[in-house]
C-alpha cells in the first residue's frame, strides 16, 4: 500500500503561502491538503478559492481540497475553477450529498466525502463506490494542533474493510494530529493517506520531516 502524504496548509505561515507551497513540492509530498472553513459548519474561518488560486502556480501535484463548509454544492465551481485536483465535502453537511457527488464528478474532479468522530461510517458506506476518497477526522474539524483521537481507528478499519471489499482504489484518509507516532498507528489501521499539518511545517528541513513520517 502506497503512503500518500498530504500537508495542511492551514498550518502553514500565511505571509509566504506560496513559498511553503514549494517548499513541500520540493519535499516530495503527494498532495496539498487545503481546509476550508466558513465559520458556520465549522467555528472558524480559514480562507477560500480566490487565496488557494493565488498559489496553484506554486504546487505542482494534486490539490487536496477539504471543504468544512455547510453548502458545499454551492461553491462547487468556485473551487474546481481555482485548481482542485479532489474535492472532499463532509458527509454531515446541508447541502444533498448525492447531488454534491454529482456536481463534483461532472466537473471533472476526483470526489471523497469526510466524517466527523461523532459520525459513523455507516453514514458514507452507501456512497462508497463512487468515491475517490474517504476521509476520517481524527480530531474535531475547525482548528489545528489537536490531539489525535486513536478512538477513530475502528472506524479507519471498518472503512478499510469496506473498501477491500468492494474492489475499487479509494484513498482512505486521516486527518488530525498526525505526526511520526500516530502515523504508524493510522497505517496499521488501514489508512494510506496522511494529512499533516503542526507536526510538518513547525520543522526546518520539510523533506527530512516528510521521510520521517512515511
Amino acid at each position: 500500500m502506497m503512503i500518500k502524504i498530504s500537508p495542511s496548509i492551514l498550518a502553514a505561515d500565511f505571509s509566504n503561502l506560496g513559498q511553503e507551497a514549494r517548499a513541500m513540492d520540493a519535499a516530495g509530498v503527494e498532495m496539498l491538503h487545503i481546509d476550508v472553513m466558513d465559520g458556520h459548519f465549522v467555528p472558524n474561518i480559514s480562507f477560500g478559492a480566490p487565496v488557494y488560486k493565488m498559489i496553484r502556480k506554486d504546487f505542482s501535484r494534486i490539490f487536496d481540497v477539504h471543504l468544512m463548509i455547510s453548502e458545499p454544492l454551492r461553491y462547487i465551481d468556485d473551487f474546481v475553477k481555482a485548481g482542485a485536483d479532489i474535492i472532499t465535502f463532509h458527509v454531515e453537511c446541508d447541502s444533498d450529498v448525492q447531488a454534491t457527488i454529482d456536481k463534483i464528478k461532472e466537473k471533472g474532479c476526483k470526489v471523497g466525502l469526510s466524517v466527523k468522530p461523532g459520525t459513523p461510517a455507516s453514514a458514507i458506506l452507501p456512497y462508497l463506490e463512487q468515491l475517490d476518497m474517504v476521509l476520517v477526522m481524527t480530531v474535531e474539524p475547525g482548528f489545528g494542533g489537536q490531539s489525535f483521537m486513536e478512538d477513530m481507528m475502528p472506524k479507519v478499519r471498518e472503512f478499510r474493510q469496506a473498501i477491500d471489499a468492494c474492489g475499487k482504489e479509494i484513498d482512505l484518509q486521516v486527518d488530525g494530529g498526525v505526526n511520526d507516532k500516530t502515523a504508524k498507528i493510522c497505517v496499521e489501521n488501514g489508512a494510506n493517506v496522511l494529512v499533516a499539518g503542526s507536526y510538518l511545517f513547525k520543522q526546518e528541513d520539510y523533506k527530512a520531516a516528510v521521510a520521517k513520517l512515511r
